[in-house]
């Protein structure tokens, strides 16, 4: 990379985006007091709805904790471990489960198949051949039909869409693979309905006195070590 342009990446364009991303952190303490405007939760909501994912086979279900009494059920799965993200549960806005299909099947696509022709990318009398994409899941698929190690990198596509999109509303977060994925699949069974959570978010805004990560300097990995111009 030209070293004036790496100086200029490292020292932060004077570009929204990345003032944004540069104020993005890891929230470790939220202000119990503020909540997200209904307003912001739509466009966050259909951020996620239309995040990436391979063979646009959108594996993934996300459940929305808000209520006193799912809170409640969300933080009894912290009875064995990770207890340090628990104060998460009661003090953030919302938290959402993020949770993906490990037996992904051909009958899931079609609803990704219908929907296309539904809304006009695909035309009804190719319904047939639109399954050929569904070959990229099969390559991933073992003979249990487990495919849960692909659907869930298509997972954290939308988790980093989420992160992004959250970082343009100004709205703090805090990703937490430190929750305890056999709990949450008993206390959640009903809701999950066969789907993985191995993360979770937080969402809100943080103390502005005890979230300390706040204070604390952006630092990331230097440009000349991560990007290779050929």
């Amino acid at each position: 990379m030209n070293h004036a342009i790496e100086q200029q990446v490292e020292q932060g364009f004077k570009h929204e985006i990345i003032n944004d991303l540069n104020n993005r952190h890891t929230t470790k303490k939220y202000d119990a007091s503020r909540k997200v405007p209904q307003a912001d939760l739509e466009v966050l909501y259909e951020a996620m709805r239309l995040s990436a994912s391979s063979i646009n086979s959108q594996p993934w279900k996300f459940i929305v904790i808000e209520s006193d009494e799912a809170r409640k059920r969300m933080s009894s799965t912290f009875a064995n471990k990770f207890q340090f993200n628990e104060p998460h549960i009661s003090a953030s806005s919302q938290i959402i489960l993020f949770a993906h299909n490990p037996q992904y099947t051909r009958e899931d696509y079609a609803e990704v198949v219908d929907n296309g022709i539904e809304d006009g990318r695909t035309k009804a009398a190719d319904r047939d051949s639109a399954f050929g994409g569904f070959a990229f899941a099969e390559m991933n698929t073992d003979e249990n039909g487990n495919n849960g190690a692909w659907t869930k990198a298509q997972l954290y596509i939308a988790l980093g869409n989420t992160l992004h999109t959250l970082a343009r509303l100004k709205i703090d977060s805090t990703p937490m693979e430190g929750v305890d994925p056999e709990l949450i699949s008993e206390e959640f069974k009903a809701e999950l309905d066969g789907y993985q959570c191995d993360v979770a978010l937080a969402i809100g805004y943080h103390h502005p006195v005890d979230d300390y990560n706040a204070k604390l300097p952006k630092s990331r990995r230097r440009a000349s070590s991560i990007f290779v111009h050929i």
